[in-house]
């Protein structure tokens, strides 16, 4: 409401609205499977009726939200290049090669998002899918029976989890206890979005266990403190990107080489290899 609101008090006379929204408004609300409603594309649509020309938002739950608004500049900025470039400058000693490290989707839904890692890295993928007790509701959702993995041994092996969001974190965990069982060596997890909506007690106590290395997010959220000073997290700073990209919106300059991250990824893995092998 408060968008709108601002939104509003430009009284139609603003020559361009652009919208910078980090974190999607219900992006997790983008289909239906039974009668849920359509959250995430009636918002578009409303800010689409307001006069916004341009909305910006970082790893979307499903980009595909923007048929919502064909017509209408809609861009999912993804995090990747950021992240990486977190973790390899937090723990330099990371030996990105087969064997020594594997990126694991914690779901199926995750497999895009980590086969773009994967390949960059030129590492192998590993995948958990979930069986689902579709005859029960516990908490909005079908209870999870059980976890099952798809991919090579772990054994020796650091290995990074990626997903666009850590909401209670609950499954990120199981993922990594059963990495640690299998014989993984460390475990990172990374996201876009640290929400910790069951706060971090369980996250501490899986690094104290030694379950988990390093959790990595942006600062593109509310993050309590309690989170930013534990040990185990590690903020990434978007500030400088998306201050880059309101500006080059403003000057009306290409935005591509901004939201394309593969060529600078191409060359930060490089750096790495090359100081590795020093």
């Amino acid at each position: 409401q408060n968008l709108i609101r601002v939104i509003l008090a430009t009284a139609g006379q603003a020559r361009r609205i652009n919208l910078v929204m980090p974190y999607l408004y219900e992006a997790r609300q983008y289909h239906r499977t039974a009668r849920e409603s359509l959250d995430c594309a009636h918002m578009l649509q409303e800010l689409d009726k307001l006069g916004v020309d341009n909305i910006i938002t970082f790893d979307a739950h499903d980009a595909r939200v923007a048929n919502a608004i064909p017509l209408r500049s809609f861009e999912s900025i993804p995090t990747s290049f950021q992240i990486i470039e977190s973790l390899l400058t937090t723990v330099p000693d990371l030996d990105l090669v087969p064997g020594r490290f594997m990126v694991i989707s914690p779901d199926e839904t995750s497999i895009p998002r980590c086969m773009y890692y994967a390949s960059m890295m030129e590492v192998p993928l590993g995948i958990y899918y979930r069986q689902f007790d579709h005859s029960k509701v516990v908490n909005g959702r079908n209870p999870i029976i059980a976890y099952s993995f798809l991919g090579e041994d772990v054994s020796g092996q650091d290995v990074l989890i990626v997903d666009d969001m850590i909401m209670t974190g609950s499954t990120m965990l199981r993922i990594a206890r059963d990495l640690k069982a299998k014989g993984a060596r460390r475990v990172f997890c990374a996201a876009s979005f640290a929400l910790m909506t069951s706060g971090i007690k369980e996250f501490q106590q899986a690094y104290e266990e030694g379950l988990i290395t390093k959790v990595v997010s942006t600062n593109l959220i509310y993050r309590s403190e309690e989170l930013r000073q534990a040990p185990f997290f590690t903020e990434v700073d978007m500030s400088r990107f998306v201050a880059l990209l309101i500006d080059a919106i403003n000057h009306d300059a290409s935005l591509s080489t901004l939201i394309t991250p593969t060529i600078k990824i191409t060359k930060l893995l490089d750096y790495h290899r090359r100081r590795t092998q020093l």
